[in-house]
Order: structure tokens, then sequence, then C-alpha cells
């Protein structure tokens, strides 16, 4: 196991997932209609948000990782905490007893994109004081997900945010960000999201976003833009990789990112990386060199997985193992190609761990001639 320790914090919730036939072909419009019944095979209960799934999944793939999130003294508080234990992994979690614990039901049909029922929960009580601060400072690296979701976040123009990667930042590892879906309906839509980026960014070492997350926190005009014309399909499929992915790493650039991950779909994985200067002090909180990861900008294409059931977790994998061979001191090429192979290894299953590779795994599938997905002009 990587020595180097890696916190990775924030939302943590119970993912029960329906399974649905392999056959399965109706919209989930339909049944969704009041009064109709669908016959589903089972269900999935397993853990879900960033901390299980990209802080397990980083377990799994070799890291020293440890757990912060926050439960409430309910069954399903119990039942999440007895999950991470069963994984092997340290668990670092704050206890409260004024809320639930966080939960999803995630349905997810063959064919289609997946739909959640969420229930915040505790996630949105999480603060800065919910953080064990004597564990991070002895860390190599602070990974951070899903503040979307959890109120405290975003409030106030991100105010408790700041607190956090602010203090994470001086005490020494390297910051990193994950984002998460946003409604545009709901109180989190009107945050002022370009303030808060603007805010918590010169804090923020690696931002790994999906690219409608982005457009909608910094081009909103693009976002409902592409929304339109894409007349209800994935967005990621109409992209122009020039014209709207890349003056959205160029903003953040701007705002003082280093590694820059926007997850773009199916079609696969934009990146790119800062200065000389700007990952010199990268470096120095490692305390090992990145040679050839200065200056850095590429599109890999996302791997062809032997079979689609789920995306859930695809986004929190593909950052699992990105993280995973930085620490291990792989080329970024590299980094970036276990990325997307770990994305379209995590298809195949229904939940977010049951179907990760091995980065040993994922290399000699590619050294194997895995096929690569084309799917923009």
């Amino acid at each position: 196991m990587n020595e180097r320790k890696a916190i990775v914090a924030g939302h943590l919730c119970v993912d029960i997932t329906p399974e649905f036939p392999a056959d399965f072909s109706e919209d989930l419009a339909n049944i969704m209609q009041p009064g109709k019944l669908t016959n589903v095979k089972g269900v999935r209960f397993s853990t879900g948000g960033v901390v299980a799934n990209t802080g397990v999944a980083m377990n799994y793939l070799g890291a020293n990782v440890e757990l912060m999130g926050k439960l409430a003294m309910d069954d399903l508080g119990h039942m999440v905490s007895d999950k991470l234990k069963s994984y092997g992994v340290k668990a670092n979690i704050s206890w409260c007893n004024d809320t639930n614990t966080s939960y999803s039901i995630v349905l997810a049909s063959p064919g289609h994109d997946r739909t959640f029922l969420h229930s915040p929960g505790t996630n949105d009580t999480f603060v800065f004081d919910d953080l064990n601060m004597e564990s991070i400072q002895n860390a190599s690296l602070f990974h951070f997900g899903y503040l979307p979701l959890m109120q405290k976040m975003y409030e106030n123009e991100g105010s408790e945010l700041i607190q956090i990667f602010k203090n994470v930042s001086e005490a020494g590892p390297v910051t990193s960000l994950d984002m998460a879906a946003i409604d545009p309906l709901a109180p989190v839509g009107q945050a002022n999201w370009e303030k808060i980026l603007e805010n918590v960014i010169p804090y923020t070492d690696i931002f790994a976003p999906s690219v409608e997350e982005l457009l909608y926190m910094l081009d909103r005009d693009m976002f409902y833009e592409l929304n339109k014309k894409a007349a209800g399909q994935d967005l990621t499929l109409i992209l122009d990789i020039d014209k709207v992915v890349k003056p959205l790493g160029d903003r953040l650039l701007e705002l003082g990112a280093g590694i820059i991950l926007i997850k773009c779909g199916t079609p696969g994985l934009y990146y790119r990386t800062g200065s000389e200067k700007v990952l010199t002090g990268i470096e120095e909180k490692l305390g090992f060199s990145l040679p050839g990861w200065a200056e850095r900008e590429g599109f890999e294409q996302s791997f062809v997985p032997e079979r689609v059931l789920s995306g859930t977790g695809a986004g929190d994998t593909t950052i699992a193992a990105f993280l995973t061979s930085l620490l291990r001191e792989f080329p970024l090429e590299q980094c970036i190609q276990f990325a997307a192979g770990e994305g379209a290894s995590c298809v195949e299953a229904y939940d977010a761990l049951s179907g990760l590779r091995t980065l040993e795994e994922i290399q000699l599938k590619i050294a194997k001639g895995w096929k690569k997905q084309n799917l923009l002009a």
C-alpha cells in the first residue's frame, strides 16, 4: 500500500438501487406516473457519495486512505459505518442526533441516465469542525466532494467551504475538489456559483467537475443553449471541445487551479495543467516531482466497456484512479489513462465499487488494445 496518506471527505450517504431487467427499455418518466407498478429484479444497498465512492475506490487501488464524513445515530448511519469497516478502510466519522443519515434512491435503467431521489440529511449540516485537522496535517492529499449537495458549503458564497480549503491548504496537503449535479430550480441553483469558485479555487490544487456542472456555474447561457440543442439527450454527445470545454479550462487557470479534469461523460475526459510555477507548488506539497506535467492539455477518449449497467459512481472512480496513480508517481499520460479506464470499468456494475479494476489490470487491458470510443466529431 502507498504510505502517502490521502483524506477523502465530504458527502456520505446510502445508495438504494433497484435492479432493472437487462431488457428493460421503458423510459423512467413513464414508470414514475402515479399509480403505475413496475416490476424490478432486486435491490442493492451500497454506500454512496464521494467519501464512499472515491475513498473506498482509492483504498481498493492501493492508496493509504482515511475517510471523513458525517452520519446520524440512526439505522442507516450504523449500516454505513459497518459497511465502511467491512472495506478495511479507516473512517473518521462525525456523529449527530439532530437529523437523519443521508440516502439516495438511484433509478438506473439500462440505456438511460440515472435519476435520483435524495435526502441530504447530515450532509447539509457538515461544517469545518466536522474535520479532524490533526489527521489532515499528516496527509499528502485532501479530496473533498459533492459540495452542491451540502447546504453549508454553498451558503454565504461558500464561506464555510473557504474556511475548509484555506485551513487545509495551509496545513500542507494537496487540495482536490469535486462537484455534483446542480438543480436549477432548487435553492442550490440560486447560489452565486461563479463567486463561490472565485473564492475557493485559489486554495484548490486539483479541480475535477463535470462539464455540465461547470457550464452551469461559469457559463449559464451556454448551459441552457446546449441543453436545448440536445433536446433531452445527453449534452456531452454534442460538445465542441475547442469552443465549449477549452474556454472553461482557460477560466479555471485564471482563477488559480493547478490541475484540471473536466469529466465529459461517455465521450471522455478533458485535462489541463497550470504553469511550471504552479506545478512546483504542488510538487512541494506532494514531496516528489511531476516532470512533464506543466502546461499540458488534452482530451482522453473513454474506453469501450464490456457492458453498461449503470453510471453510478463512474465520475468518482475516475477521480479515484487519477488521484491514486498521481500518489504512486505515474506520468500524467498514464494517470489520465487510468482515470478513463476506471470510469469505463465502473459502468459495468450497478454500484460504484463492484466493477473496479486495479491499476495493473487496467494497464494490462490497455496494452492488449482496449478500444476507445469516438463519439465527438
